[in-house]
Parts: C-alpha cells; sequence; structure tokens
C-alpha cells in the first residue's frame, strides 16, 4: 500500500522539524547530546478536572510535575504512538529515520495541545497509571500520527478505530508509504528473560487494534533489525499445543516416553509458534525421532488453516535495543 512520495499533509512547521531531527539532530524540543540545555517543556492538561502541569516524553505518556499527583508516570490508554527514545521503527517505503521523525512530531503535538484526561488510578504492568485522554488520542490518530492500541484479543475504540480508518484511508503520517497488517509495538529478547517467563514481542493490528502476543525463544543482537514474520495469536496457539497433546504419538513424546525429558506447556507453546512462523523445529526435539510426529500435527493444522498467518507486503519492523541501553551515556551505538 506504499503511495511513492512524501507526507502531502507538512506544514511548514513540520518540515521545520524535519529538517532540524533529520539534517542535524540536535533542536529546542529534541535536543541530543551536546544540545542546548533547557528546562523540561510543561503543558497544561486537565487531570480529573483540576488544572496540571505535566512533561509529554512522548506522545502517548507524561510525568505530573506539581499538585496532587506530582511524579507519577502516566501511559494514556487506546492509542499508541512510535517509540522516540531513537531510531526504532521501519515499514514500507520508510526509513526508520523518518520514522523516528514522525514520533518526535507525535511527541510536540501532545505538547502543544490543550488535554482533558480521567483515570481510576489503574496502573500498567510498569506502574505507570492509566489515563484516558480522548481528545488527544482521537487527535494523534486522526493526523497518523499515532495508532490504535487494545492491550488484549478485543478491538479498540470503535470512535478510534474509525478516526485510523480515516487516517489510513487519506495516506497520513505513519501510513503515508505503506499499512502493515500489524505493528510491531515491543521487542523482548529471551536473554532479557531473568524471571524464566520466557520472551515475547507485542504486535498490534491495524484493522481493529487488538494485540496480539509473539511468543519466542531467540536471543537478538543489539541493533537488530527485527520483522514481523507471521506470529500467531495466543489462542490459536494454544489450541494447536492443545492438539499436541491430544495426538497419541505425540502426547507418548510430551509425556517423557522413551527416556526423554518430558516437554512443558511453553516449550509446546513455542514449538507451535515457530511452526506457524514457517521457522524449522528440529531445535526444540527432546530426541530427532520425535520431529516428524510434532511436524504432521502442526502442518495438518497450517493446512486448515487453525496455525499460521500470512504476512502482508508491507511487514511492521522494530530495531532491537534492550531498555537499560536506550537511555543516557551508555546508549547503544545505532541510538546515537
Amino acid at each position: 500500500m506504499g503511495t511513492g512520495r512524501r507526507m502531502t499533509n507538512e506544514t511548514p512547521a513540520m518540515g521545520r522539524l524535519v529538517r532540524c531531527l533529520v539534517g542535524i539532530g540536535v533542536c529546542a524540543v529534541v535536543g541530543g547530546a551536546g544540545g542546548i540545555a533547557r528546562a523540561e517543556p510543561a503543558s497544561k492538561v486537565m487531570l480529573n478536572g483540576v488544572p496540571t502541569p505535566v512533561f509529554f516524553n512522548d506522545g502517548d505518556s507524561f510525568r505530573i510535575l506539581s499538585g496532587r499527583f506530582e511524579g507519577m508516570k502516566a501511559r494514556l490508554g487506546g492509542y499508541n504512538t512510535l517509540e522516540s527514545y531513537g531510531v526504532a521503527h521501519q515499514w514500507g517505503d520508510w526509513t526508520a529515520k523518518e520514522m523516528f521523525v514522525l514520533a518526535k512530531m507525535a511527541t510536540l503535538h501532545a505538547r502543544r495541545g490543550a488535554w482533558s484526561c480521567t483515570s481510576d488510578m489503574k496502573t500498567d504492568t510498569y506502574g505507570r497509571t492509566l489515563w484516558w485522554c480522548p481528545g488527544l488520542a482521537e487527535d494523534l490518530i486522526r493526523q497518523g500520527l499515532a495508532h490504535v492500541l487494545s492491550v488484549d484479543s478485543g478491538p479498540g475504540d470503535a470512535k478510534l478505530v474509525a478516526a485510523q480508518q480515516e487516517a489510513i484511508a487519506a495516506n497520513r503520517g505513519i501510513w503515508a508509504h505503506g499499512v502493515p497488517d500489524y505493528v510491531l509495538t515491543s521487542l523482548h529478547s529471551m536473554a532479557e528473560d531473568a524471571e524464566g517467563d520466557g520472551a515475547y514481542n507485542r504486535l498490534v493490528s491495524t484493522v481493529d487494534g487488538h494485540s496480539l502476543k509473539w511468543i519466542h525463544d531467540e536471543v537478538y543482537d543489539e541493533c537488530q533489525m527485527v520483522c514481523d514474520d507471521g506470529a500467531d495469536s495466543k489462542a490459536r496457539i494454544d489450541g494447536a499445543v492443545e492438539a499436541l497433546k491430544a495426538d497419541p504419538t505425540v502426547a507418548a513424546y510430551v509425556s517423557g516416553a522413551g527416556g526423554a525429558r518430558p516437554y512443558t506447556k511453553d516449550e509446546l507453546g513455542i514449538i507451535a509458534s515457530d511452526a506457524a512462523r514457517g521457522k524449522a523445529l528440529e531445535k526444540h526435539m527432546k530426541k530427532p525421532e520425535h520431529l516428524a510426529g510434532f511436524k504432521a500435527v502442526l502442518d495438518r493444522l497450517v493446512g486448515e488453516n487453525k496455525l499460521g498467518r500470512k504476512v502482508g507486503e508491507v511487514k511492521a519492523c522494530m530495531i532491537y535495543v534492550d531498555f537499560k541501553r536506550r537511555f543516557g551515556g551508555g546508549r547503544a551505538a545505532c541510538l546515537r
């Protein structure tokens, strides 16, 4: 769906921001290492009806600067903007540097507006308080500077989905040079798995905003480009695991017959996920003779369209950098 042309709704101010970011890498809003020292720009936001100064560190999160909730870190619900800690995203005819500019434009737009947000004080998995800012969400999405996000398998807010479809049809913002089936919003390497819970990446549908967990056991290199290669939904992966356990031949392998170690549920999930992505399964087998039995079941599911997802011509990609290497003086080389 790439158009082969640059953004048609670029204003002179947006153009100056693009030149600032891409041309010299330093400006008043996003000054990098060696940039001009400045105070954090404060934006006034109505928080549960109270005017409050906040600092937008990107287009979908802020830190509260004073008042009752001073110091609180907020994650805004219902939508997502591209990562702005450095070049991170790429799809279609966009370069990663151009998409970094779009992420910074979303941050600037959030800082310059007047928004009203509400919260019931629930938090996300990172401990940030969740706030709902419908005006900001719709405005960013309609301009193509953000996309709809639901954190589970259900669709996003209907009004936001409608705004996104309008932006896609008009080739605005991030949709100007191609529309992937899913946006890759986060990457986690198996090397980060200190708790033994496994690793997953998050994919978000461009049709309705639902999320899909890409389960894997891969270790990524720093600055490695990782692209959507057909990861399937958790429900379908779980269905494949049950099919493996129900097959008499594979069930014997799963239980440890023949002296091999049993397969855990997590291991079966990785095997099913890799099969959905068309990956080789040999490395997962406890014994080489197990491969034929596993493949018979999984190939049947793929053939019946019960496992596996075809990826469109436009694939969403991200550059992997561990969280601890994204900020400060020790940033990864690809982010500098």
